[in-house]
């Protein structure tokens, strides 16, 4: 399996959006604190994201919490300052897809931690600032997916 991991979501409908895209992947969904949102019952049904519990979700404390059980798998940041480009990368069961806030994208103290080679990004042309999150994760799922015969 691939992890698709959420650091700190803020817009409730792109992450509705992501728990359907997992729900449908069978890819597990990791949430890291703080979300921008609530996750109750209600809020979840009103944002669309009720299908929570036809994928696997969970939530973190912090990325650090989620990267010490996560396993040996690589971790893979996209953003936009990525100096590889996505479909370069040849993913494998355990490795880890890192997508940041909508408004932000992943702090610099994160993408520092990450070797140039495992920061990602999605090719878009030079004028544009970035993809919806939901369209960036569903384009590096499917991605993923695929290299892996779609197991």
């Amino acid at each position: 399996m691939i992890d698709i991991v959420l650091y700190e979501p803020e817009i409730p409908p792109n992450t509705g959006n992501i728990i359907r895209l997992c729900a449908n992947t069978g890819f597990p969904l990791h949430l890291i604190e703080p979300l921008g949102f609530e996750l109750s019952e209600k809020a979840v049904r009103r944002a669309g994201l009720d299908y929570a519990d036809l994928a696997n979700v969970k939530q973190w404390e912090s990325l650090d919490q989620y990267l010490e059980q996560a396993g040996a798998g690589s971790v893979y940041g996209f953003t936009t300052k990525g100096t590889r480009n996505y479909s370069s990368v040849a993913f494998k069961p355990g490795d880890s897809l890192l997508f940041g806030p909508e408004t932000r994208g992943l702090p610099t103290k994160i993408l520092n931690a990450l070797m140039p080679e495992q920061r990602l990004s999605v090719p878009m042309q030079s004028n544009s600032r970035s993809i919806n999150l939901s369209n960036t994760v569903a384009i590096a799922s499917y991605e993923a997916w695929r290299q892996n015969d779609f197991s």
